[in-house]
Formats: structure tokens, C-alpha cells, sequence
């Protein structure tokens, strides 16, 4: 119980100098030449690592989408459970932000198991400060905390009550249930402190809901 579940990143390309007419499809604005392409076989992990790689590069996330049921029935070996975009005004600066995403994900964007088997995973995450991608998601300042909070639906749902009444906390951003990946969720600000309480808390919750799911 509570093992880390890391993600694995499958695949990394960067463009150099992106074709503009792929570019005006995808949304990019005319700074933005080059992008790096990332896919990896768990969605949120990712999202908050492409959040990190915007504070230590000149790199905006252009794109980033789930896959519909998961990982475990992705399109091919690569395709995991997400696919990310970053985008920025050189290659080098593009490179940066994708290691940066690397690193984070590998070293600190971990889900964690909630029972003995490791089969019930969930995600209380906390952001100290955040960068421009998930700053504007959840409509925070840049450098705000967040506790970035998921778990499968009734496990989430209940975990986030416990989270909001433990902590001085508002909830900026829900994912209902289901997710294109069947799990739920939400975005919490407030100070750091009481992000990391309603961390704590989300996780009791989780856990407390796995060790007795059908005793209420």
C-alpha cells in the first residue's frame, strides 16, 4: 500500500522548424518553430510535467489530450495514455523544456496504490507553484499552489469532500466522472499549506474507501 506508480515516458521527437501549415492546425502562434512531442503511459503525470517544463524553458503546451480507456488500450506500443505538445521559439529552448518534462515525470509525478495489489491507483499531488500551462487551466496567478487531486469516481469524489473540509481551499477546476480514462478529479488552490493538507486528506480518503469499500 502506497508504493509509487511512476510513469514511463515511450516516445520523444522534437521538430526543428515545424511546417507552418501543421502549425496553423495545431493553433501555434507565429513564435513558435519548434515542438516537442512526448507520449507516456499516465495521463496525469504528464499533464504536471509539461506544467514544470514551462517554468524552466520558453515553452508553451500547445497540446495535450488523454486517450479514451487508457493505457492499457492505446493505439500502438508508443501511444501510452497521453500525448503532450510544447512548443517554443528554437529548438534549444524546446529541448530544454522537454527534458525538464522528462525529469519531473520520471523523479516526481507519481501516482501511488491504494491497496496491497496495487490494482486501485490514485494521484494527491501537490504543485508548490505553478507554471503558465496549469495556471491557466485551473485560472490561478502563475506561482500559485495547487493540490492536483485524482482518483477513480467514487473514490474521487468522496476523497474530495474530505479534502475541501480539511483544508482553506476552493476548488478551481472538477473533472467529472468519467474521464477519458474513466477516473475523476479536481484542481484545489490556496496557500501551500493547505494544499498539502488536502493532500493528506484526499489520500486518507482514497485509502479509507479501498481498505472498506462496502462498510459506510
Amino acid at each position: 500500500m502506497l508504493d509509487p506508480i511512476k510513469p514511463t515516458i515511450l516516445a520523444v521527437r522534437i521538430i526543428p522548424n515545424i511546417d507552418r501549415g501543421l502549425a496553423a492546425k495545431i493553433g501555434l502562434a507565429d513564435h513558435h518553430r519548434a515542438v516537442g512531442l512526448i507520449t507516456c503511459d499516465i495521463d496525469d503525470a504528464l499533464y504536471v510535467s509539461l506544467d514544470e517544463a514551462t517554468k524552466m524553458a520558453e515553452v508553451d503546451v500547445v497540446y495535450a489530450k488523454s486517450f479514451y480507456a487508457g493505457s492499457a488500450h492505446a493505439s500502438g506500443p508508443l501511444s501510452g495514455e497521453i500525448i503532450g505538445m510544447l512548443a517554443g521559439p528554437s529548438t534549444a529552448e524546446v529541448r530544454a523544456g522537454v527534458d525538464a518534462c522528462v525529469a519531473y515525470a520520471e523523479a516526481e509525478a507519481w501516482f501511488y496504490s491504494a491497496n496491497a495489489d496495487g490494482s486501485l491507483a490514485f494521484f494527491p499531488h501537490l504543485i508548490s507553484a505553478t507554471g503558465s500551462y496549469l495556471s491557466d487551466a485551473a485560472g490561478v496567478d502563475v506561482g500559485a499552489p495547487l493540490a492536483y487531486l485524482i482518483a477513480p469516481p467514487l473514490e474521487a469524489t468522496f476523497a474530495l469532500d474530505a479534502a475541501m473540509k480539511a483544508a482553506d481551499v476552493e476548488m478551481r477546476e472538477w473533472f467529472a466522472p468519467p474521464s477519458e480514462t474513466n477516473f475523476s478529479g479536481a484542481l484545489l488552490t490556496g496557500a501551500q499549506s493547505a494544499c498539502k493538507a488536502a493532500c493528506q486528506a484526499f489520500q486518507d480518503a482514497v485509502v479509507d474507501v479501498a481498505s472498506a469499500p462496502t462498510i459506510y
